[in-house]
């Protein structure tokens, strides 16, 4: 799939998905559908880009119940220098406010699988688990600690010496409005462990993430977001050891 193709049939999923967001038929059911499309100046999955420090067209749809369970779709643009140059994410999930105190943490599990229509053998599943604390030390600030597990990461492509690679990554992310001008600032760091040396020259790694968003308020639901993204990879040289380098991305997204 040319690039062309890859972003003409995110665009399509985008636009119907739009669509169907507009039927308010699915309230009658406890069913509301958000999403978001979005245009990056480079993918950062965990700090390593996706896309060889490329742009990335970007969607994600999530169709929720009032019970708290939901089923979401994300999906991207990719270059890994071979037949991958499409991803889509479904996930199923859960999640549900708790009450701890004077805290009410939103509380977020589910199973997501990470597809590659064009090379079916990066294909993997992945669960998660995160939870969301809200006016934690400021009014409108958001602290979400977060764990992913997969026991066959990377896929088919991802096995050494034909075993299953086991991994896990652990993250937390902070954010929190400027006042009131409409800028916002944001952290996160993560750390990933893996059961075999996937990472350059190591079985783990540390990412992170720090930038600010802005809100323009003439285009409700368009967010301007400018992050420095890294890790600290290494064993990587020419083009992978820039995916993995430091590097800023910035990052146009709209709501709905």
């Amino acid at each position: 799939m040319t690039m062309k193709k890859t972003l003409l049939a995110v665009t399509l999923t985008l636009l119907s998905g739009a669509s169907f967001a507009a039927d308010n038929g699915l309230e009658q059911y406890g069913l509301t559908l958000s999403g978001n499309v979005g245009l990056m100046s480079d993918y950062r999955f965990r700090g390593q880009s996706q896309t060889e420090n490329d742009p990335a067209l970007q969607g994600s749809f999530t169709l929720a119940h009032e019970s708290g369970f939901y089923f979401s779709t994300f999906a991207s643009n990719v270059n890994f220098s071979d037949d991958a140059h499409l991803e889509l994410d479904p996930s199923i999930g859960f999640s549900k406010s708790l009450h701890m105190g004077t805290l009410s943490p939103l509380l977020d599990v589910g199973l997501a699988y990470y597809g590659y229509p064009s090379a079916s053998d990066y294909n993997y599943p992945e669960a998660y688990a995160k939870l969301s604390f809200t006016d934690t030390f400021t009014k409108g600030d958001d602290l979400t600690p977060s764990m992913y597990y997969s026991n066959e990461y990377g896929g088919k492509a991802g096995r050494v010496e034909g075993d299953k690679v086991n991994n896990w990554n652990f993250n937390l992310q902070y954010s929190l409005p400027i006042a009131d001008t409409g800028f916002g600032a944001l952290a996160s760091v993560g750390y990933s462990k893996a059961s075999e040396k996937i990472y350059g020259n190591d079985d783990n790694f540390i990412d992170w993430k720090v930038g600010a968003t802005y809100d323009i308020k003439a285009v409700q639901g368009l967010t301007a977001e400018l992050d420095v993204v890294g890790t600290n990879i290494d064993g990587y040289t020419g083009a992978a050891k820039r995916a993995v380098d430091t590097g800023a991305v910035f990052s146009l997204t709209k709501a709905f």
